[in-house]
């Protein structure tokens, strides 16, 4: 059997979506697959993947900037490729809902994802500028960690199920 390569990638500014691609690609990995994890702004190519697992964090409805350079960079290989994406924000977390899918912006209608899940994200004031403490304090932001690691890695088992409804015989 052949196997297939996934690229993960996600933008993070304080850590904790980074953390999520990192327990995605380790899912992925547990499923047999070769996974590179990169940052957005390191990769140089997406040529010799089979799929991509795309995500950001959300700050202000958006994307972060390097996401959105990922997006643009690599747009016209994205649509040729499987592509899963998720993003990360805070929300509505007391609500039980993390950001708006449809609010992120126009970033994933370029790319036709496969799926697109929501998750919840980790505020840390400490770990803020004086500017988005600012803004996490007018906006009555959550601190504390909020991701859902089971729900994360179902998704990720969700991918490995989809590759390998499509995984090439050698």
């Amino acid at each position: 059997m052949i196997r297939m390569k996934v690229l993960v990638t996600a933008s993070s500014k304080h850590g904790a979506t980074a953390e999520i691609a990192e327990a995605i690609a380790k899912e992925i990995t547990r499923g047999g697959f070769d996974v590179d994890l990169i940052a957005p702004t390191e990769v140089e190519s997406i040529d010799g993947y089979d799929a991509v697992v795309l995500g950001s964090a959300v700050y202000m409805t958006q994307w972060t900037e390097n996401a959105r350079a990922f997006i643009s960079r690599f747009r016209e290989q994205l649509r040729t490729v499987p592509v899963w994406a998720f993003s990360c924000g805070l929300a509505g977390v007391p609500n039980g809902e993390a950001q708006d899918p449809r609010r992120v912006g126009p970033a994933l209608l370029d790319i036709n994802a496969i799926d697109h899940q929501t998750f919840k994200g980790r505020l840390e004031l400490t770990n803020l500028n004086l500017r988005e403490r600012s803004i996490a304090r007018m906006g009555a932001a959550p601190e504390g960690d909020y991701r859902e690691w089971d729900k994360i890695r179902a998704w990720a088992n969700q991918i490995v199920q989809d590759l390998k409804e499509h995984t090439p015989e050698g």
